[in-house]
């Protein structure tokens, strides 16, 4: 029987990519203004600079591990304890102006000045769009009062706190945070999924893991023993990683629980 259900954050309860896409449409829209490029296709241009930046780092590695992703890279500042941190924080400040500066290059315009402007600009939209699932606040509502909510989320523990700080309604319904940076290591890595366990002091077979991310949520609910739940929103085709339940939506959890 399930006691304790362990929740991933970003694309299973906030809506990340939504978030990041709006960041791009308004910081894109000051470069149309201003030299008349196509927003889409600058944001495009922008993207595939930064994920080649990012592989070009020897903090590479590292984020991989602990899953900070490119476009996080973009708007966190990293202050976070650790040498591997301290790198990031460093490397950052060059990758945001040089992705949106490479990126208006590849359109014809040469702009370091306004690629700088860019780059500043966007952390500021990311921030002032936070994103949740509609149905994210119905399902914790009606599961908060008969399991432990744990919330095991991959990342930056300063920017992950910051992404919960601007949808602070969240924080509330989770009795434990684990934060991969903060940890040291990340999904699917099982010890990551072991220490959850403890801190809720259940056993594997009386947990779930929640996410959206076959190879780091499922894959690693799997390698420790514990059911797991697939939110496929994008009905994403599955791989070799073979969850104990597919969803549509988030709110296909409840007649889950609601059976039990």
């Amino acid at each position: 029987m399930v006691r304790a259900i362990l929740f991933d954050l970003d694309n299973t309860l906030l809506w990340d990519d939504k978030s990041i896409k709006k960041a791009f449409q308004a910081t894109c829209l000051l470069a149309e203004k201003k030299h008349g490029v196509n927003p889409e296709s600058l944001e495009r241009k922008v993207r595939e600079t930064a994920q080649s930046l990012y592989a070009s780092y020897e903090t590479y590695p590292f984020t991989r591990m602990i899953g900070i992703n490119p476009f996080e890279g973009l708007w966190g500042d990293f202050m976070d304890e650790g040498e591997d941190f301290q790198r990031l924080k460093n490397i950052v400040p060059a990758y945001r102006r040089d992705a949106w500066t490479k990126g208006l290059q590849l359109l014809g315009i040469n702009d370091p000045d306004f690629g700088y402007e860019l780059a500043e600009k966007f952390p500021e939209e990311r921030k002032k769009n936070p994103c949740v699932y509609e149905d994210t606040f119905t399902v914790l509502d009606q599961l908060r009062d008969n399991y432990q909510l744990l919330l095991l989320t991959n990342g930056s523990p300063e920017l992950q706190r910051t992404k919960l700080d601007i949808t602070p309604a969240l924080t509330s319904y989770f009795d434990h945070i684990v934060i991969s940076g903060a940890f040291g290591k990340g999904k699917p890595d099982p010890e990551i999924f072991e220490h959850a366990l403890e801190l809720l002091s259940v056993q594997k077979e009386e947990a779930m893991m929640v996410g959206d991310n076959l190879l780091t949520d499922i894959l690693g609910a799997s390698r420790t023993g514990i059911s797991s739940a697939w939110v496929n929103r994008q009905q994403k085709e599955q791989t070799d990683v073979q969850p104990t339940y597919e969803l549509a939506a988030l709110a296909d959890l409840l007649p889950i629980f609601n059976g039990e």
